[in-house]
């Protein structure tokens, strides 16, 4: 199977010695993650996932999507930060673009998310939705007590429970936590709800190829077993150090860049089903790279759309900036621009050219236009967006990451300062224990 396509000339001339000198400290960083001998190494279960991920858990996972499926018209899942980033980013990337506005089908549902916030409209407006319809719940918390969302799973739980009765609810909700510990975990043990193991050595925001993500996915009508052969055939891709590994060059090529004054990075997609991998790209390296008083901003943008409002910033504004361009080579369907005899709109020279074509030639347009404004531009080409390619691309940038930060002088696996809000909010709501 064809793997992705990483293109760095664009970026290499703006810090060609910087990336050269690099080439000792992106062997060692990567050999570092391998061996599991970096700080944070207890929390590198996630680089196994494809291969340790067994068919009987796949079969498992796939067979709970299918009681959902029967028997629900929505499914809610409740998480924060990596427990539905990851599986959002991938059921919008396999989806109809207007999926949410059809009614759902029988043995479809639609996936619907809660508890990545804290908007009493967005909760209230939810549960206007689910009114008398058939709806369970997937619940993802390590602890259970995560604030955001604990208050819209009390809430959702309240109300199907309401609207379908107790024990018509337990087999409604689906809990993925911890395997002993935990609000959750005991939640779910005294009330008989199904449950999935986070694992103790997958953070949460790696942890899509494990059930955090792949249930929500295999509810969405997706395939699995597809994605976790993707990552696997990418994990033998970049598990050695080489001038053609992939992930090693990406890792090595945005330290060189940083190095060189290039303190932002845009992720760029000319593919709007993208825009939530962006989001969970985002949450990845900013959560991994982002301490010690170090680390890439890292920002996305979607193309052509944004061209409209960030295009004038990103060309002539301060040049602390590179890009990074995910480019879909084949769209699912094809579709041509019909010719109009009045031709008012002046687009005649366009008629009878794929829609996909004159995107193409956007992105070549707008690569040209900021390399010349002094925009470094990484390209990385996925053949197509299915769950396969999404599988290799999820793993090629957990890999690079780990890679990538270890290039930086950081622990790519915690998070200290998340807490430091936290701290603050359940000082001000008078939370036991945080008075002082």
């Amino acid at each position: 199977m064809k793997t992705i396509n990483l293109d760095i000339q664009h970026a290499l001339f703006f810090a060609e010695k910087q990336y050269e000198a690099l080439e000792a400290s992106s062997v060692e960083a990567l050999t570092t993650l391998e061996k599991h001998t970096g700080a944070g190494n207890d929390f590198l279960g996630w680089l196994d996932l494809p291969k340790e991920t067994t068919s009987e858990l796949v079969a498992r996972i796939n067979a709970t999507a299918k009681r959902l499926q029967e028997n629900c018209d929505y499914v809610v899942c409740v998480g924060i930060g990596g427990s539905f980033l990851g599986a959002k980013a991938v059921n919008t990337a396999l989806a109809d673009n207007f999926e949410y506005y059809y009614a759902p089908n029988p043995n479809e549902p639609k996936v619907l998310y809660a508890g990545q916030n804290i908007s009493e409209d967005y909760i209230s407006e939810l549960e206007k939705l689910l009114t008398g319809k058939r709806f369970g719940i997937i619940v993802i918390s390590k602890s259970g007590t995560t604030t955001e969302p604990a208050i819209a799973f009390r809430i959702l739980k309240e109300k199907l429970e309401n609207e379908a009765g107790k024990d018509a609810a337990k087999d409604l909700i689906v809990a993925i936590t911890d395997e002993k510990k935990g609000a959750l975990r005991t939640l779910a043990d005294q009330e008989g709800y199904e449950t999935y193991i986070i694992p103790d050595n997958v953070g949460g925001r790696f942890s899509v190829l494990t059930p955090v993500g792949l249930l929500p996915i295999a509810v969405a009508g997706h395939d699995i077993q597809k994605l976790l052969d993707g990552a696997a055939n990418m994990a033998q891709t970049v598990e050695h150090p080489s001038p053609e590994n992939p992930a090693q060059t990406y890792a090595r090529m945005r330290n060189a860049l940083y190095q060189s004054g290039k303190k932002i990075e845009i992720l760029v997609n000319f593919e709007p089903k993208l825009h939530y991998f962006a989001e969970w790209w985002k949450q990845l390296y900013g959560e991994s790279e982002g301490k010690d008083g170090k680390g890439i901003f890292p920002a996305s943008v979607d193309f052509t759309t944004d061209l409209h409002s960030m295009g004038q910033w990103i060309q002539d504004g301060e040049r602390t900036i590179f890009e990074t361009v995910l480019s879909v080579a084949k769209p699912a369907v094809e579709r041509r621009v019909p010719s109009d005899e009045a031709n008012l709109d002046g687009i005649n020279y366009l008629a009878g050219k794929r829609v996909d074509e004159v995107n193409k030639m956007a992105e070549l347009g707008t690569q040209m236009a900021h390399v010349e404004g002094g925009v470094p531009n990484m390209r990385i080409e996925l053949d197509r967006l299915d769950e396969y390619t999404l599988g290799q691309l999820i793993y090629f940038f957990e890999f690079a990451c780990g890679v990538s930060g270890y290039m930086l002088g950081v622990n790519p696996f915690n998070q200290p300062g998340v807490e430091a809000y936290k701290k603050n909010m359940f000082k001000l709501l008078k939370k036991p224990g945080y008075e002082a």
